[in-house]
């Protein structure tokens, strides 16, 4: 049995599922020849698993990922862009000079008219320390003590007109790279499957950011990582701190498909956050809930979690990691890292291992396709479609199409692709399992 350190690891995990149908006798009642569906998981899987990181450190690479690239499972990352040597956008405040906010304050308390400018200001003021301030106040924001958090504000400004910071030295950001993430090493391990997603340039509490920086960190997020390693890698971002900020999150939708934080489709109805939606009905597709931070879990319970996934039909399971071995915050041993990936890994057949990306794309693409079937000759002809842009949602459906319980195997053609697949039978019904993209699909017995 694998022991765990005394080292408390953060693991929050969210759990993605649909509403469930009650099982009655009619559950194999005789399907039409040629019906086709389009299964909840790829390839008719019953669950989902995405392993996911926060931050960028060091170990997560050297460690986590020889790992998962050993037992084949990929990963994503949610990286600061802006930390990265080379990086064209960096942190920086944008707006006015801090020197006339500085003066305002001397007169005007901090206030909800001018705590986000102020806020965003702090960081970027020239002395040392002063970052803390702003982590303070956007944690007493984000958990709606607003008030405490203008005081925090005030205090801060306080401080620098009274000269009681240091200045802030120059960064120096082409130094020793041994221990930081590179862009060479994101290229490398993007063409090895893996994701690399937005955290922002910096990070910070987007909640106490004004309007212009929270675009900013957003845009210019998404901007690096589009010129360094591609579209694919702009679809999802996760908001530092993991916070359920309305405000905040309503901007990341404007730029971002799919957020950590959530996904705001309608369909989908978020339990224990509920300043995220007001349910209107019971007529949701997808129940997600947040089990919360859980600190020194032991693994079998770790596995546990995976096990409820692997059992129970459309539940999707993310795990957040962000330290290992001593670097980065409550951080995991290599031990349970290897130990819990290779127990996942050996529930492949009932699980959908994959990015946080990918399976967020199937949810939508599901969600928005359109499928069409018909039978003439002894063949069965099948459209799909959705209207979704094809740049970014480029992940292959499954769909289940039922079939002649004579046939064996099904010959399955669309485009230049011809593939042979073995029959599967559930009662007194046969059906195939394919993936397929956009546009005609045709089946024939070999």
């Amino acid at each position: 049995m694998i022991k765990m350190n005394n080292n408390s690891f953060f693991v929050r995990i969210f759990i993605i599922g649909f509403f469930l149908a009650l099982f009655t006798s009619t559950q194999f009642a005789q399907i039409s020849i040629g019906h086709t569906e389009i299964t909840k998981w790829q390839d008719g899987k019953n669950g989902a698993v995405s392993i996911t990181y926060d931050d960028g450190t060091i170990n997560q690479f050297r460690i986590a990922l020889p790992i998962k690239n050993r037992l084949g499972i990929p990963g994503t990352f949610f990286i600061n862009t802006g930390t990265l040597p080379g990086s064209e956008n960096v942190g920086k405040f944008v707006g006015r000079p801090v020197s006339e906010i500085i003066e305002e304050t001397k007169t005007i308390p901090t206030n909800k008219d001018n705590f986000f400018e102020r806020a965003s200001a702090s960081r970027y003021l020239g002395y040392r320390g002063t970052e803390a301030y702003f982590t303070r106040a956007g944690g007493q924001y984000d958990a709606n003590r607003r008030e405490d958090a203008y005081k925090i504000i005030d205090e801060l400004y306080q401080k620098v007109v009274a000269g009681e910071f240091q200045p802030q030295a120059p960064s120096n950001r082409t130094g020793n790279t041994e221990n930081v993430l590179t862009w060479d090493m994101v290229k490398t391990f993007a063409a090895q499957g893996h994701e690399f997603a937005s955290h922002m340039v910096t990070h910070p509490y987007m909640c106490a950011l004004d309007e212009v920086n929270i675009k900013y960190e957003l845009e210019k997020s998404r901007e690096e990582i589009l010129k360094r390693i591609g579209i694919r890698h702009t679809f999802s971002t996760e908001l530092p701190y993991g916070t359920s900020d309305e405000r905040a999150l309503q901007y990341a939708f404007k730029v971002y498909e799919a957020a950590r934080n959530g996904i705001p489709e309608p369909y989908i109805l978020e339990l224990h956050r509920p300043n995220r939606r007001t349910p209107v009905n019971n007529n949701y597709e997808y129940v997600m809930w947040e089990r919360g931070i859980i600190t020194n879990t032991s693994l079998e319970q770790m596995n546990a979690w995976v096990d409820t996934t692997a059992m129970q039909n459309n539940i999707w399971l993310v795990l957040v990691i962000h330290g290992i071995n001593g670097i980065g915050w409550e951080p995991l041993t290599e031990e349970t890292v290897d130990a819990h990936f290779s127990y996942i890994k050996s529930k492949d057949n009932n699980l959908w291992i994959a990015t946080f990306g990918d399976v967020a794309r199937y949810m939508k693409q599901r969600m928005n396709a359109k499928v069409n079937s018909s039978q003439k000759r002894g063949n069965i002809n099948v459209t799909l479609s959705h209207s979704l842009d094809r740049k970014l949602y480029d992940i292959p459906l499954t769909l289940k199409t039922y079939v002649d319980p004579k046939w064996k195997e099904v010959i399955i053609k669309q485009g230049k692709s011809e593939t042979k697949t073995t029959v599967q039978h559930e009662g007194n019904n046969a059906f195939v399992l394919y993936r397929a993209m956009q546009g005609d699909i045709s089946l024939s017995i070999n």
